[in-house]
Protein backbone atom coordinates (compact mmCIF):
# COMPACT_ATOMS: atom_id res chain seq x y z
CA UNK A 1 0.00 0.00 0.00
CA UNK A 2 2.49 2.54 0.79
CA UNK A 3 4.71 1.84 -2.07
CA UNK A 4 1.72 1.77 -4.29
CA UNK A 5 0.85 6.00 -2.65
CA UNK A 6 4.66 6.83 -2.73
CA UNK A 7 4.59 6.04 -6.33
CA UNK A 8 1.02 7.58 -7.32
CA UNK A 9 2.86 10.94 -5.75
CA UNK A 10 5.60 11.08 -8.17
CA UNK A 11 3.12 10.23 -11.46
CA UNK A 12 1.15 12.71 -10.13
CA UNK A 13 3.66 15.41 -10.32
CA UNK A 14 5.87 13.73 -12.76
CA UNK A 15 8.46 12.38 -11.77
CA UNK A 16 9.66 8.90 -11.37
CA UNK A 17 10.88 7.99 -8.12
CA UNK A 18 13.15 5.04 -6.88
CA UNK A 19 11.30 1.99 -4.58
CA UNK A 20 11.36 2.37 -0.83
CA UNK A 21 12.01 0.07 1.15
CA UNK A 22 9.61 0.23 4.50
CA UNK A 23 9.52 -1.29 8.11
CA UNK A 24 7.11 -1.16 10.98
CA UNK A 25 3.35 -0.70 10.18
CA UNK A 26 -0.25 1.22 11.52
CA UNK A 27 -1.35 1.04 14.07
CA UNK A 28 1.54 3.10 15.21
CA UNK A 29 -0.26 5.86 17.11
CA UNK A 30 -3.35 6.06 19.05
CA UNK A 31 -5.99 6.76 16.39
CA UNK A 32 -8.80 5.43 14.30
CA UNK A 33 -6.83 7.56 11.33
CA UNK A 34 -3.79 5.88 9.34
CA UNK A 35 -1.32 8.52 10.68
CA UNK A 36 1.22 6.37 10.86
CA UNK A 37 1.09 5.49 6.75
CA UNK A 38 0.35 8.90 6.33
CA UNK A 39 3.64 9.67 8.16
CA UNK A 40 5.51 6.97 6.34
CA UNK A 41 4.22 7.97 2.71
CA UNK A 42 5.12 11.78 3.26
CA UNK A 43 8.26 11.24 4.66
CA UNK A 44 9.20 8.15 1.77
CA UNK A 45 7.56 10.47 -1.14
CA UNK A 46 10.10 13.50 0.09
CA UNK A 47 13.27 11.02 0.67
CA UNK A 48 12.96 9.40 -2.55
CA UNK A 49 12.51 12.74 -4.39
CA UNK A 50 15.88 13.54 -2.95
CA UNK A 51 17.65 10.61 -3.82
CA UNK A 52 16.68 10.83 -7.19
CA UNK A 53 17.83 14.24 -7.31
CA UNK A 54 21.24 13.72 -6.54
CA UNK A 55 21.88 10.47 -8.19
CA UNK A 56 19.15 10.28 -10.97
CA UNK A 57 21.10 7.80 -13.35
CA UNK A 58 21.06 5.34 -10.27
CA UNK A 59 19.18 6.30 -6.98
CA UNK A 60 20.72 4.81 -3.53
CA UNK A 61 18.46 2.71 -1.58
CA UNK A 62 15.90 4.72 0.31
CA UNK A 63 14.53 3.03 3.67
CA UNK A 64 11.68 4.43 5.53
CA UNK A 65 10.84 3.44 9.11
CA UNK A 66 7.15 3.76 10.16
CA UNK A 67 7.68 4.62 14.15
CA UNK A 68 10.71 7.03 13.29
CA UNK A 69 8.19 8.93 10.51
CA UNK A 70 5.51 8.93 13.50
CA UNK A 71 7.85 10.56 16.35
CA UNK A 72 9.24 12.78 13.35
CA UNK A 73 5.29 13.88 13.42
CA UNK A 74 5.28 14.79 16.90
CA UNK A 75 8.80 16.11 16.98
CA UNK A 76 6.96 19.36 18.94
CA UNK A 77 7.11 17.06 21.77
CA UNK A 78 9.80 15.40 22.23
CA UNK A 79 11.78 18.61 21.77
CA UNK A 80 13.65 20.08 25.34
CA UNK A 81 15.31 23.02 25.82
CA UNK A 82 18.18 21.97 28.64
CA UNK A 83 15.69 18.96 29.46
CA UNK A 84 12.09 21.66 29.70
CA UNK A 85 9.41 20.59 27.08
CA UNK A 86 7.91 23.19 25.10
CA UNK A 87 4.27 24.75 26.46
CA UNK A 88 3.01 26.25 22.61
CA UNK A 89 -0.55 26.80 23.47
CA UNK A 90 -1.72 29.66 24.97
CA UNK A 91 -4.10 30.63 27.69
CA UNK A 92 -7.33 30.59 25.42
CA UNK A 93 -6.06 28.50 22.49
CA UNK A 94 -8.46 25.31 22.77
CA UNK A 95 -12.02 23.90 22.65
CA UNK A 96 -14.94 25.64 24.03
CA UNK A 97 -18.43 24.38 24.17
CA UNK A 98 -21.11 26.21 22.26
CA UNK A 99 -25.08 26.09 22.78
CA UNK A 100 -25.24 23.24 19.98
CA UNK A 101 -21.55 21.52 19.84
CA UNK A 102 -18.01 22.70 19.86
CA UNK A 103 -15.70 25.63 18.39
CA UNK A 104 -11.73 26.12 18.80
CA UNK A 105 -10.33 29.19 19.10
CA UNK A 106 -6.08 29.71 17.71
CA UNK A 107 -5.18 32.47 20.12
CA UNK A 108 -0.95 32.08 20.37
CA UNK A 109 -0.68 35.23 18.26
CA UNK A 110 -1.62 37.96 20.17
CA UNK A 111 -3.86 39.35 17.29
CA UNK A 112 -5.43 36.59 16.97
CA UNK A 113 -6.72 36.01 20.66
CA UNK A 114 -7.46 39.69 20.41
CA UNK A 115 -9.86 39.60 17.57
CA UNK A 116 -11.70 36.10 19.09
CA UNK A 117 -12.10 38.58 22.38
CA UNK A 118 -13.74 41.45 20.08
CA UNK A 119 -15.87 39.12 18.61
CA UNK A 120 -16.81 37.59 21.77
CA UNK A 121 -17.56 40.99 23.27
CA UNK A 122 -14.88 40.62 26.04
CA UNK A 123 -12.53 42.79 26.86
CA UNK A 124 -8.46 42.23 27.20
CA UNK A 125 -7.49 40.64 30.05
CA UNK A 126 -10.79 38.50 29.81
CA UNK A 127 -10.39 34.60 31.43
CA UNK A 128 -10.49 31.08 29.89
CA UNK A 129 -13.68 31.30 32.27
CA UNK A 130 -14.68 34.57 30.11
CA UNK A 131 -14.55 33.12 26.93
CA UNK A 132 -15.90 29.67 27.95
CA UNK A 133 -19.22 31.13 29.01
CA UNK A 134 -19.54 33.79 25.86
CA UNK A 135 -18.82 30.89 23.77
CA UNK A 136 -21.67 28.53 25.80
CA UNK A 137 -24.57 31.12 24.55
CA UNK A 138 -23.33 30.91 21.11
CA UNK A 139 -23.43 28.47 18.13
CA UNK A 140 -20.72 27.00 17.06
CA UNK A 141 -21.21 28.75 13.83
CA UNK A 142 -21.56 32.12 14.86
CA UNK A 143 -18.11 31.99 17.26
CA UNK A 144 -16.67 30.65 13.73
CA UNK A 145 -17.99 33.21 11.67
CA UNK A 146 -17.55 36.13 14.10
CA UNK A 147 -14.16 35.10 14.94
CA UNK A 148 -13.22 35.08 11.28
CA UNK A 149 -14.85 38.61 10.22
CA UNK A 150 -12.72 39.89 12.98
CA UNK A 151 -9.39 38.36 11.64
CA UNK A 152 -8.71 35.66 14.01
CA UNK A 153 -8.82 31.64 13.43
CA UNK A 154 -11.50 29.33 14.61
CA UNK A 155 -13.25 26.68 13.36
CA UNK A 156 -16.63 24.73 14.81
CA UNK A 157 -16.61 21.49 14.99
CA UNK A 158 -18.28 19.44 12.26
CA UNK A 159 -18.56 15.67 11.28
CA UNK A 160 -17.19 14.20 8.45
CA UNK A 161 -20.50 14.24 6.91
CA UNK A 162 -21.03 18.08 7.23
CA UNK A 163 -18.03 18.69 6.24
CA UNK A 164 -17.98 16.66 2.51
CA UNK A 165 -21.10 18.66 2.29
CA UNK A 166 -19.46 22.33 2.51
CA UNK A 167 -19.07 24.13 -0.98
CA UNK A 168 -15.37 24.63 0.32
CA UNK A 169 -14.89 20.48 0.67
CA UNK A 170 -15.68 20.23 -2.84
CA UNK A 171 -12.84 22.57 -3.90
CA UNK A 172 -10.55 21.54 -2.06
CA UNK A 173 -11.32 17.75 -3.05
CA UNK A 174 -10.96 19.20 -6.95
CA UNK A 175 -7.45 19.82 -6.43
CA UNK A 176 -4.37 17.60 -6.23
CA UNK A 177 -2.70 16.37 -2.92
CA UNK A 178 0.22 18.10 -4.65
CA UNK A 179 -0.37 20.40 -7.27
CA UNK A 180 2.75 21.13 -10.00
CA UNK A 181 2.52 23.63 -12.58
CA UNK A 182 5.01 25.37 -14.69
CA UNK A 183 4.76 29.07 -13.99
CA UNK A 184 4.40 31.15 -17.79
CA UNK A 185 7.37 33.15 -18.80
CA UNK A 186 11.19 32.81 -19.78
CA UNK A 187 12.80 29.66 -19.33
CA UNK A 188 15.54 29.02 -16.22
CA UNK A 189 17.07 26.02 -15.43
CA UNK A 190 20.53 26.83 -13.73
CA UNK A 191 20.79 27.21 -10.00
CA UNK A 192 22.58 29.77 -8.46
CA UNK A 193 26.29 28.65 -8.76
CA UNK A 194 25.39 28.36 -12.74
CA UNK A 195 24.54 24.78 -12.81
CA UNK A 196 21.40 22.46 -12.30
CA UNK A 197 23.31 19.10 -12.54
CA UNK A 198 23.15 16.09 -9.92
CA UNK A 199 25.72 17.28 -7.10
CA UNK A 200 28.88 15.22 -7.30
CA UNK A 201 30.28 14.25 -4.13
CA UNK A 202 28.24 16.59 -1.93
CA UNK A 203 24.77 16.12 0.17
CA UNK A 204 21.97 15.37 -2.06
CA UNK A 205 20.75 18.68 -2.24
CA UNK A 206 24.15 20.44 -2.06
CA UNK A 207 24.01 24.02 -4.18
CA UNK A 208 20.15 24.76 -3.61
CA UNK A 209 19.17 27.65 -2.26
CA UNK A 210 16.11 27.67 -0.54
CA UNK A 211 14.48 30.62 1.36
CA UNK A 212 11.71 29.98 3.87
CA UNK A 213 8.70 32.22 4.08
CA UNK A 214 7.20 30.76 7.14
CA UNK A 215 6.11 30.46 10.77
CA UNK A 216 4.54 27.89 12.19
CA UNK A 217 4.61 24.44 11.53
CA UNK A 218 3.91 23.15 7.79
CA UNK A 219 5.99 25.78 6.14
CA UNK A 220 9.03 25.39 8.43
CA UNK A 221 8.85 21.67 8.58
CA UNK A 222 8.81 22.13 4.63
CA UNK A 223 12.24 23.99 4.74
CA UNK A 224 14.26 22.15 7.73
CA UNK A 225 13.47 18.84 5.42
CA UNK A 226 15.20 20.27 2.58
CA UNK A 227 18.31 21.78 4.94
CA UNK A 228 18.54 18.06 6.77
CA UNK A 229 19.42 16.76 2.57
CA UNK A 230 22.44 19.58 2.97
CA UNK A 231 20.04 22.41 0.97
CA UNK A 232 21.33 26.07 1.89
CA UNK A 233 18.13 27.50 3.74
CA UNK A 234 17.98 30.79 4.69
CA UNK A 235 14.88 31.42 6.62
CA UNK A 236 13.03 35.37 6.61
CA UNK A 237 11.19 37.05 9.45
CA UNK A 238 10.61 40.34 10.82
CA UNK A 239 11.14 41.50 14.03
CA UNK A 240 7.31 42.86 13.72
CA UNK A 241 5.47 39.88 13.53
CA UNK A 242 4.32 37.48 16.09
CA UNK A 243 5.77 34.05 16.24
CA UNK A 244 5.37 30.97 18.56
CA UNK A 245 9.04 31.52 20.49
CA UNK A 246 9.63 27.70 20.69
CA UNK A 247 7.97 25.83 17.86
CA UNK A 248 10.68 28.36 15.95
CA UNK A 249 13.37 27.20 17.40
CA UNK A 250 12.32 23.53 17.27
CA UNK A 251 11.79 23.87 13.40
CA UNK A 252 15.01 26.00 12.83
CA UNK A 253 17.36 23.02 12.42
CA UNK A 254 20.07 23.63 10.11
CA UNK A 255 18.79 27.11 8.84
CA UNK A 256 20.43 30.35 8.60
CA UNK A 257 18.38 32.89 9.98
CA UNK A 258 17.97 37.29 9.17
CA UNK A 259 14.76 40.01 9.37
CA UNK A 260 13.52 41.69 6.54
CA UNK A 261 10.56 44.40 7.05
CA UNK A 262 8.60 44.36 4.10
CA UNK A 263 7.02 47.67 4.66
CA UNK A 264 10.84 49.15 4.49
CA UNK A 265 12.75 47.06 2.99
CA UNK A 266 10.83 45.21 -0.44
CA UNK A 267 14.23 45.05 -2.55
CA UNK A 268 16.50 43.13 -0.03
CA UNK A 269 14.20 40.52 -0.52
CA UNK A 270 14.23 40.51 -4.08
CA UNK A 271 17.55 40.70 -4.22
CA UNK A 272 17.51 37.08 -2.46
CA UNK A 273 15.21 35.77 -4.85
CA UNK A 274 17.15 36.54 -7.61
CA UNK A 275 19.62 34.19 -6.43
CA UNK A 276 17.33 31.62 -4.74
CA UNK A 277 16.08 28.23 -6.11
CA UNK A 278 12.79 27.40 -3.84
CA UNK A 279 10.74 30.30 -2.13
CA UNK A 280 8.21 28.81 0.44
CA UNK A 281 5.54 31.33 1.89
CA UNK A 282 2.69 29.93 4.17
CA UNK A 283 0.90 33.25 4.48
CA UNK A 284 -2.86 33.73 4.18
CA UNK A 285 -2.98 33.13 0.17
CA UNK A 286 -2.88 36.74 -1.54
CA UNK A 287 -0.84 38.02 1.49
CA UNK A 288 2.67 38.06 -0.27
CA UNK A 289 1.39 38.63 -3.89
CA UNK A 290 -0.36 41.92 -2.50
CA UNK A 291 3.30 42.99 -1.41
CA UNK A 292 4.66 41.84 -5.32
CA UNK A 293 5.83 38.10 -4.43
CA UNK A 294 3.54 36.15 -5.78
CA UNK A 295 4.44 33.23 -7.96
CA UNK A 296 4.54 35.34 -11.09
CA UNK A 297 6.05 37.94 -9.53
CA UNK A 298 9.43 36.12 -8.22
CA UNK A 299 9.70 34.35 -11.83
CA UNK A 300 9.99 37.34 -13.07
CA UNK A 301 12.76 38.24 -10.64
CA UNK A 302 14.03 34.56 -11.19
CA UNK A 303 13.67 32.60 -13.62
CA UNK A 304 13.69 28.83 -12.93
CA UNK A 305 12.36 29.59 -9.53
CA UNK A 306 10.73 26.71 -7.58
CA UNK A 307 7.70 28.62 -5.47
CA UNK A 308 5.95 26.66 -2.81
CA UNK A 309 2.84 27.77 -1.28
CA UNK A 310 1.29 26.07 1.76
CA UNK A 311 -2.32 27.14 2.60
CA UNK A 312 -4.89 25.98 4.95
CA UNK A 313 -8.70 25.60 3.03
CA UNK A 314 -6.41 26.47 -0.49
CA UNK A 315 -6.36 29.89 -2.23
CA UNK A 316 -9.63 29.16 -4.15
CA UNK A 317 -13.38 28.75 -2.87
CA UNK A 318 -15.40 30.69 -0.52
CA UNK A 319 -12.59 29.69 1.94
CA UNK A 320 -9.42 30.33 -0.45
CA UNK A 321 -8.38 33.26 1.53
CA UNK A 322 -9.81 32.32 5.54
CA UNK A 323 -6.90 31.82 8.03
CA UNK A 324 -6.31 28.24 9.33
CA UNK A 325 -4.19 26.03 12.07
CA UNK A 326 -3.61 22.19 11.92
CA UNK A 327 -5.78 22.16 14.88
CA UNK A 328 -8.71 24.12 13.42
CA UNK A 329 -8.69 22.27 10.18
CA UNK A 330 -8.77 19.39 12.12
CA UNK A 331 -12.14 20.85 13.52
CA UNK A 332 -13.64 21.93 10.51
CA UNK A 333 -12.81 18.22 8.40
CA UNK A 334 -13.98 15.84 11.05
CA UNK A 335 -11.46 14.80 12.20
CA UNK A 336 -11.40 15.98 15.49
CA UNK A 337 -14.91 14.41 15.75
CA UNK A 338 -14.09 10.90 14.24
CA UNK A 339 -11.06 10.84 16.25
CA UNK A 340 -13.16 10.84 19.66
CA UNK A 341 -16.96 9.49 20.05
CA UNK A 342 -18.40 12.63 18.32
CA UNK A 343 -19.78 14.07 21.12
CA UNK A 344 -16.82 16.25 22.33
CA UNK A 345 -13.51 16.66 20.06
CA UNK A 346 -10.51 14.92 20.01
CA UNK A 347 -7.46 15.30 17.94
CA UNK A 348 -4.98 13.27 16.09
CA UNK A 349 -1.69 12.53 18.27
CA UNK A 350 -0.02 14.49 16.16
CA UNK A 351 -0.18 17.83 14.19
CA UNK A 352 -0.21 15.70 11.28
CA UNK A 353 -1.59 17.80 8.52
CA UNK A 354 1.41 20.72 9.39
CA UNK A 355 3.94 18.07 9.23
CA UNK A 356 2.39 15.58 6.49
CA UNK A 357 1.98 18.80 4.23
CA UNK A 358 5.34 20.15 5.40
CA UNK A 359 7.31 16.79 4.28
CA UNK A 360 4.41 17.18 1.22
CA UNK A 361 5.35 20.45 0.35
CA UNK A 362 9.66 19.30 0.09
CA UNK A 363 8.91 16.81 -2.06
CA UNK A 364 6.59 18.94 -4.15
CA UNK A 365 10.10 21.51 -4.09
CA UNK A 366 12.63 18.97 -5.28
CA UNK A 367 9.73 17.61 -7.70
CA UNK A 368 9.88 21.22 -9.30
CA UNK A 369 13.61 20.71 -9.22
CA UNK A 370 14.05 17.63 -11.14
CA UNK A 371 10.96 18.84 -13.44
CA UNK A 372 13.31 21.93 -13.98
CA UNK A 373 16.24 19.97 -14.32
CA UNK A 374 14.41 18.40 -17.59
CA UNK A 375 12.35 20.55 -18.95
CA UNK A 376 13.35 24.05 -17.71
CA UNK A 377 11.39 26.72 -16.63
CA UNK A 378 9.86 28.15 -13.45
CA UNK A 379 7.35 26.31 -11.32
CA UNK A 380 4.24 26.39 -8.84
CA UNK A 381 3.92 24.10 -6.10
CA UNK A 382 0.62 24.64 -4.07
CA UNK A 383 -0.14 21.98 -1.09
CA UNK A 384 -2.97 22.56 1.66
CA UNK A 385 -4.24 21.01 5.23
CA UNK A 386 -7.64 20.53 4.07
CA UNK A 387 -6.45 18.42 1.47
CA UNK A 388 -4.12 16.59 3.01
CA UNK A 389 -6.73 15.90 5.57
CA UNK A 390 -9.10 14.60 2.67
CA UNK A 391 -6.06 12.35 1.64
CA UNK A 392 -5.61 11.08 5.53
CA UNK A 393 -9.65 10.34 5.68
CA UNK A 394 -8.95 8.92 2.11
CA UNK A 395 -6.64 6.35 3.61
CA UNK A 396 -9.40 4.44 5.22
CA UNK A 397 -9.55 3.21 9.17
CA UNK A 398 -7.53 1.48 11.52
CA UNK A 399 -8.05 -0.36 15.00
CA UNK A 400 -5.80 1.87 16.77
CA UNK A 401 -8.08 4.31 19.46
CA UNK A 402 -5.93 2.15 22.27
CA UNK A 403 -2.82 2.06 20.41
CA UNK A 404 -0.06 3.14 23.14
CA UNK A 405 1.97 6.14 22.41
CA UNK A 406 5.32 5.02 20.05
CA UNK A 407 8.80 4.69 21.60
CA UNK A 408 11.41 7.75 20.82
CA UNK A 409 14.33 5.28 22.11
CA UNK A 410 17.30 5.81 19.29
CA UNK A 411 15.66 8.44 17.62
CA UNK A 412 16.55 11.50 19.74
CA UNK A 413 19.90 13.46 19.39
CA UNK A 414 21.41 16.31 21.70
CA UNK A 415 23.05 19.88 19.52
CA UNK A 416 24.34 22.80 21.72
CA UNK A 417 22.89 26.39 20.92
CA UNK A 418 22.32 29.98 21.66
CA UNK A 419 18.99 28.67 23.52
CA UNK A 420 20.69 25.98 25.36
CA UNK A 421 21.21 22.59 25.27
CA UNK A 422 19.00 21.07 22.97
CA UNK A 423 16.52 17.59 22.22
CA UNK A 424 15.30 17.05 19.27
CA UNK A 425 13.94 14.28 16.58
CA UNK A 426 16.69 13.44 13.92
CA UNK A 427 14.98 13.86 10.78
CA UNK A 428 13.19 10.61 9.18
CA UNK A 429 14.27 8.52 6.34
CA UNK A 430 17.31 6.92 5.14
CA UNK A 431 19.23 7.48 1.64
CA UNK A 432 22.48 5.00 1.31
CA UNK A 433 25.23 6.99 1.58
CA UNK A 434 23.86 10.44 2.80
CA UNK A 435 21.80 10.26 6.37
CA UNK A 436 19.67 13.47 6.75
CA UNK A 437 21.19 15.61 9.45
CA UNK A 438 21.35 19.39 10.31
CA UNK A 439 24.63 20.79 10.77
CA UNK A 440 24.02 24.02 12.25
CA UNK A 441 21.93 24.56 15.88
CA UNK A 442 18.66 26.96 15.53
CA UNK A 443 19.21 30.28 15.08
CA UNK A 444 17.02 33.47 15.12
CA UNK A 445 17.68 36.55 13.64
CA UNK A 446 21.09 36.79 13.61
CA UNK A 447 22.15 36.85 10.19
CA UNK A 448 23.02 39.12 7.17
CA UNK A 449 20.13 39.15 4.83
CA UNK A 450 22.51 37.87 2.14
CA UNK A 451 23.40 34.13 1.45
CA UNK A 452 26.38 32.25 2.45
CA UNK A 453 28.09 31.00 -0.47
CA UNK A 454 29.12 32.95 -3.26
CA UNK A 455 26.92 32.56 -6.47
CA UNK A 456 29.30 31.84 -9.34
CA UNK A 457 25.79 33.02 -11.76
CA UNK A 458 26.89 34.90 -14.40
Amino acid sequence: MIGELIRELGEGVGVALPDVRVTGADPVLPSVFRVGTAATVCVGAATAAVAAYWRPADPPEVLVDMRHAAVAFQSERHFQVDGEHLDVWAPLSGDHRTRDGWVRLHCNFAHHRDAALRALELPAGATVEDVARACESRTALDVEEAVTREGGGAAAMRSRAEWLAHPQARVVAERPLVALTRLPGASGAAGPSGRDEPPKGERPLSGVRVLDLTRVIAGPVAARTLAAHGAEVLRVGAAHLPEVPGLVVETAFGKRSCHIDLRSEPETLRDLVREADVVIQAYRPGALAARGFGPADLAALRPGIVCVDISAYGSRGLWGGRRGFDSLVQMACGIAHENGDGSRPAPLPAQALDHGSGFLAAFGAVAALLRRRAEGGSWHVEVGLARTAGWLDDLGRVDGAGVPQPSADGLLATMPSAFGALTYVRPPGLIEGAEPHWSSPPRRGEHRAEWATATGRG
